[in-house]
């Protein structure tokens, strides 16, 4: 059973990946002279088909409908990072009228042109990864929304510990295949494990082959909790993650709805089909002749707490009541 703190529409969080790909309303639906965006995107095809219908959503709310007044070019690195640069430079090539990505494809998007004007959502400041000269003033071909992404690791960290006040030892698991974002995580994961006085043990996962030797490593650890680190290939896996830290009795907190109701046992972190709902709106709004430069960098601030009470009863783990009374949703 589901209590809702807040009445609000339950939404599943899938991630867009993968290879190039030409999805049904783009291929055979474009018609000559309409504007084409191109769709770039870490995750595999068909990962995340609610984000992606947030991403329509917006750009409906600005007059445009794919396979009407627009077309879809999609590009799918099926998370494999590395395919990224050859995707966008396709992308560049073909004079696509707008690209929109998220976080791990904006880099190579930016490498790959410099004139077609580009739209992220990143969980990951643009200023300080150098996508753009200020939120305000993005200036260049960039501009899009950022969501609290790798900041909420240390609060995610801390309500964790909450959870369970006794242990001393807490695994954080990053991907190693995007390095500036697992540097980030940890460092910051490491100042709050200090000021709460724990110690914090890595785990790496790139694949869904690395899963298993991850989780499976924490029972020799001893690790009285575990972190998972915010990353869009993660993101297309919550449900599984979800399920491996049930099975491995092992007191998790990742960003995602999905996780906590797959098992896991709590999720905070931001509302991400917002934020693609927010790129498409921008989107739309450059096909209207809007330049990246004048268009401010959004900022989505907003976060959800999700428990999973009946893993916590499983892991024997009492749920402080000012905690649950704080959570958006409680699932029991």
């Amino acid at each position: 059973m589901l209590l809702s703190r807040h009445t609000r529409r339950r939404e599943f969080i899938v991630a867009l990946g993968g290879s190039a790909v030409a999805w049904p309303l783009a291929a055979g639906a474009q018609q000559p002279g309409l504007p084409v965006i191109g769709f770039l995107n870490s995750r595999a095809a068909g990962d995340d088909p609610h984000l992606l219908a947030a991403f329509r959503r917006g750009l409906t709310e600005s007059g445009y409908i794919e396979g009407q007044n627009v077309a879809i070019e999609y590009r799918f690195a099926e998370n494999r990072y590395d395919r990224l640069p050859a995707l966008a430079a396709d992308l560049a090539r073909r004079q696509v009228t707008v690209i929109a990505t998220n976080g791990p494809a904006a880099r190579a998007a930016k490498a790959a042109t410099a004139t077609i004007p580009i739209v992220f959502a990143a969980g990951f400041d643009p200023v300080e990864a150098r996508l753009v000269a200020s939120l305000n003033r993005p200036g260049g071909n960039m501009t899009g929304v950022t969501i609290l992404g790798v900041e909420l690791g240390p609060k995610r960290l801390e309500l964790l510990h909450e959870l369970v006040p006794t242990t001393t030892l807490i695994a954080a698991l990053v991907n190693p295949s995007e390095p500036a974002r697992a540097e980030i995580t940890l460092r910051l994961l490491q100042a709050g494990a200090r000021k709460l006085g724990l110690q914090l043990h890595v785990l790496r996962a790139g694949t869904d082959r690395d899963f298993e030797a991850a989780f499976g490593s924490l029972a020799a650890l001893r690790a009285g909790g575990l972190v998972i680190g915010d990353d869009p290939f993660f993101n297309s896996r919550s449900g599984q993650l979800g399920a491996l830290t049930l099975r491995h009795a092992v007191p998790a907190i990742y960003q995602l709805r999905e996780f906590a109701a797959a098992g896991g046992l709590a999720s905070y972190g931001a509302d991400i089909s917002d934020a693609y709902r927010l790129t498409g709106v921008y989107t739309g709004r450059i096909l209207k002749g809007g330049k990246p430069a004048d268009l401010p960098v959004q900022e989505s601030t907003k976060v959800e707490l999700f428990l999973n009470l009946k893993t916590a009863k499983a892991l024997g783990i009492t749920v402080p009541l000012p905690l649950a009374g704080r959570a958006d949703e409680v699932i029991e």
